[in-house]
């Protein structure tokens, strides 16, 4: 009997060190090594200043930039702490609800785009924090943006191009816009770029 309580408590000791100590330190020094970027969270760092991730959306409401998908976490959008669906079938009324509100802002937002709206741009994704849209959804909110900033939309489409992510390998997947880059590759080259010459002509 003590001799095997004594081999348990042995076993478990190997266990806890092997599982609990060595395998993390390891994993931990490979993803460092081979994986830094990713090892770290993704940061994206602007001037040496770390703005956010690049697997976490923000939420983004001026009509000068892109905006995000909806996210379904709380107590505020693209929570990291909090991350959760809205866990809203597709028969649930409530649901139909949130995406008739959802429709209706962007077409008050932009009343002369009348495409269709893109699913993305009114649901949440499963973990409510994809930075990510559809290039169709990014491609639909050029109209507004180009009003509101003042920018060709020819323009627009070309920075959308730049920042469209193609699928892995060619065909896993499909092409994606991060809105997080692409609205700091916006702000970065054209609305900073809009108050410096303001700031100029005012003097």
């Amino acid at each position: 009997m003590i001799k095997d309580i004594k081999t348990a408590l042995l076993l478990f000791l190997v266990l806890a060190v092997m599982t609990g100590l060595i395998y993390p330190l390891a994993m931990t020094g490979i993803g460092q090594v081979v994986f830094p970027h990713q090892a770290n969270g993704s940061l994206i760092r602007q001037h040496g200043r770390v703005v956010g991730s690049s697997l976490i959306g923000q939420h983004f409401r001026e009509a000068r930039y892109f905006w995000s998908r909806p996210s379904a976490t709380s107590p505020v959008p693209y929570n990291g702490s909090g991350s959760s669906a809205s866990s809203l079938g597709p028969n649930n009324p409530v649901l139909a609800q949130h995406v008739a509100a959802r429709i209706k802002a962007l077409q008050a937002a932009d009343p002369a785009e009348k495409s269709p709206v893109p699913v993305d741009l009114v649901t949440s994704s499963a973990s409510g924090l994809d930075p990510d849209i559809s290039v169709a959804a990014a491609l639909y909110q050029i109209s507004r943006i180009a009003q509101a900033g003042g920018i060709n939309t020819v323009t627009l489409r070309h920075l959308v191009q730049q920042n469209t992510t193609q699928p892995l390998l060619g065909f896993i997947g499909e092409p994606v816009v991060n809105v997080v880059k692409l609205n700091l590759a916006l702000h970065e080259r054209y609305v900073t770029a809009q108050v410096a010459t303001s700031s100029l002509t005012t003097r």
